[in-house]
């Protein structure tokens, strides 16, 4: 079978370095490979398996023989070249919010609606970073005992706000501690030694829009119904790397925190750690730069009437997106849903 052509479109940034390395570390199997980014950075050199690779600007034509792009450039970019990507018969794997929501676009995580990536017609989206941890702890259980209602509470690292914010945690903390003077530029508060309940612009009924792409899209990717009640608060933390979620859950069916337990001890994508008679729980520590999702502080829910609650951790910049974003461009390799074969 015919090897693609791929390439990625971003391939400077925080997650389109991490996509690069996680290209390799998959062994995605391609008969070429070429590495796009904006005008500032093309012509810069990049070693990428023991080859040198020359970053190019990113122009309609740069897709003119390409099956795969895995995408991490921004909406404004991806809305710019999907179309283009498209109409030259690629398919392109985007990671910023600007399709997610489309009907005729697949929301997808690899290993939990694989089946949705044969719907695509010629767009597919990685969802929200605080989204795509939960999906694989939500999945295996609502396919049990069925979600009847969901409160979600995030504490999302710097990272997720891309490599300026790492940077002004960094500094902010720097100058804290020295007793000098900072002004935050990425966050509206300082982000130093404090937590901030809000993370991008708010929406009319008072909920951001990230706590609104967490309500949205679990809904989509596990083909909930649009009635299902679910509320999220989401709020950032003075961490580089690692998002954490605590997580209430009421189920259609009588469940069990051990019920639970063993579910996800056996689920794809997630590690438990859950000993708390030995203080064992995760933290972002547990889940940096590695691939699963975390999950620990499983208990019954006193809330609820069959309900479980827990927590649980994983590296945002992996999972949340590049991680995703080559497992899914492996799904789409496997299942044949490109080129010639291509359901668009």
């Amino acid at each position: 079978m015919r090897k693609p052509n791929i390439a990625i479109l971003g391939a400077t940034g925080v997650v389109g370095r991490e996509i690069t390395k996680i290209v390799d570390e998959l062994d995605i199997e391609y008969n070429s490979i070429k590495f796009l980014s904006s005008a500032k950075s093309a012509g810069s050199k990049l070693n990428f398996q023991g080859k040198e690779y020359t970053l190019e600007e990113a122009t309609p034509d740069s897709f003119n023989g390409i099956d795969i792009v895995m995408a991490s450039a921004g909406g404004t970019i991806s809305q710019k070249f999907a179309p283009e990507i498209v109409k030259r018969g690629g398919v392109i794997i985007d990671n910023s919010s600007a399709f997610r929501m489309e009907k005729d676009v697949p929301l997808v995580i690899a290993g939990v609606n694989d089946e949705d990536l044969r719907l695509h017609k010629g767009i597919i989206s990685n969802p929200n970073c605080s989204t795509s941890q939960l999906m694989l702890v939500l999945e295996p259980l609502n396919k049990k005992f069925g979600i009847k209602r969901l409160i979600v509470s995030t504490y999302q690292a710097v990272s997720g706000a891309g490599l300026a914010a790492i940077n002004e945690l960094r500094e902010d903390t720097e100058a804290y501690l020295s007793g000098e003077n900072f002004e935050n530029k990425c966050f509206k508060k300082p982000i130093s030694f404090n937590v901030i309940p809000q993370i991008d612009v708010f929406c009319e009924n008072g909920y951001t829009k990230e706590e609104m792409k967490v309500v949205n899209e679990t809904k989509k990717i596990l083909h909930l119904a649009e009635d299902t009640p679910i509320s999220c608060t989401a709020a950032r933390v003075p961490v580089f790397n690692g998002h954490s979620e605590a997580v209430d859950i009421e189920f259609n069916d009588n469940v069990t925190p051990d019920d639970v337990r063993k579910i996800l001890t056996e689920a794809y994508g997630v590690e438990v750690i859950d000993n708390i008679e030995n203080f064992e729980y995760p933290t972002t520590r547990n889940a940096n730069g590695v691939n699963p999702v975390f999950v620990g502080r499983i208990r019954k829910n006193l809330a609820f009437n069959s309900g479980i609650s827990l927590w649980c951790v994983a590296d945002n910049i992996r999972i949340g997106a590049a991680l995703n974003t080559v497992r899914i461009c492996k799904k789409v390799i496997e299942m044949g849903v490109w080129g010639n074969n291509s359901p668009s």
